[in-house]
């Protein structure tokens, strides 16, 4: 039978060990890291024992230098008797060569799969598991920029390229390099209750649930990523013209185009369809406005240019989860939008 992970009603100290290896990425160890190192702290402000006991894990103890000028120093080699609650496998820049080069990690995944509570890999480290074997018939996702390739390697696993994090019975993966962090805060939240990770999320001036997926982007950033410069133009111009009901046939006429070829052309630059456009750049000047204390609901759906306010809550609900109204209190109230 599996163990369980920790809860709140069972406050036992929960053993973490993140998995490094010649190479790893240093800010997906000590990202995570931090997180937990935040929980204890918190928890202690509370008066209470610390809840997590973190420990640098290697095929080899010793130091093992990153792809950074940092080093970990790993306390622990990895076997398959002494398992923690919770192991979280780091990604590397060139993990085809790490996978190449490895004669522990991929082994032990396999060995201790069915006896683990909880097995994460961050960013590319989702590879391991692939090679594993242990994300065969299950939705995983991975940095974006090598999803395809996880994909295309290994045929029988549901590769989500978009996620930011997905939990499989007692697998988790991310995306890459600080999505690490967002994992960790879902993993406080499992354990001990939405109260800790906010504040934790608090603490290190992140989002307790980012945004989007991968593929959301910054408007902005969107359009400076674009080549083509009308298409561009066309970006530019949906940014400063939001309160304006926008729509396909209208843009495709600004870019002199047919409608069939502007949403063709549109996507191959974006990632998004026309209409996903508009609603990231409604979506991003509502919450900029919702800084503001002193606007009504009311007044930022119009500004933002959503029809009215159930179309901007289902906006917001299909993106962070949440309604406006709970989004202002979160983050406005702690000063993190």
């Amino acid at each position: 039978m599996r163990k369980l992970p920790a809860t709140r009603s069972v406050r036992q100290i929960h053993t973490v060990d993140i998995i490094v290896y010649p190479g790893f990425k240093a800010m997906e160890a000590v990202g995570p890291m931090s997180v937990f190192e935040y929980a204890n702290l918190h928890l202690q402000r509370r008066g209470e024992p610390a809840a997590y006991d973190v420990r640098i894990a290697a095929p080899q103890a010793g130091n093992v230098a990153s792809d950074t000028l940092m080093s970990l120093t790993a306390t622990k080699s990895l076997n398959t008797l002494a398992l923690p609650d919770t192991a979280l496998i780091v990604g590397a820049r060139h993990i085809q060569h790490v996978l190449d080069q490895d004669t522990a990690i991929v082994p032990w995944v396999a060995a201790v799969n069915a006896r683990i509570p909880r097995l994460a890999s961050l960013c590319s480290g989702a590879f391991f598991l692939a090679a594993a074997g242990v994300l065969n018939g299950q939705r995983a996702t991975t940095h974006w920029s090598v999803a395809a390739t996880l994909q295309q390697q290994y045929p029988l696993v549901q590769v989500d390229s978009d996620a930011i994090f997905v939990r499989c019975g007692h697998i988790w993966t991310s995306a890459g390099v600080t999505a690490g962090i967002d994992l960790a805060l879902a993993l406080v939240e499992e354990d001990y209750g939405r109260e800790l990770a906010l504040e934790v999320a608090t603490e290190m001036v992140v989002y307790l649930k980012r945004p989007g997926g991968q593929s959301q982007f910054s408007s902005h950033l969107l359009t400076e990523r674009t080549v083509k410069p009308g298409i561009r133009d066309i970006q530019a111009w949906v940014q400063e013209h939001l309160q304006s009901p926008l729509t396909v046939s209208q843009l495709a006429e600004k870019a002199m185009m047919s409608e069939r070829n502007f949403s063709r052309v549109f996507h191959r630059e974006t990632g998004l369809s026309p209409q996903q456009f508009i609603e990231l750049c409604r979506f991003e000047r509502a919450t900029q406005l919702l800084s503001d204390l002193q606007l009504p609901i009311k007044t930022i759906t119009a500004m933002a240019g959503f029809s009215d306010e159930t179309q901007m809550r289902r906006v917001f609900q299909k993106k962070l989860g949440i309604t406006p109204k709970l989004y202002r209190e979160r983050f406005a109230t702690t000063g993190l939008i």
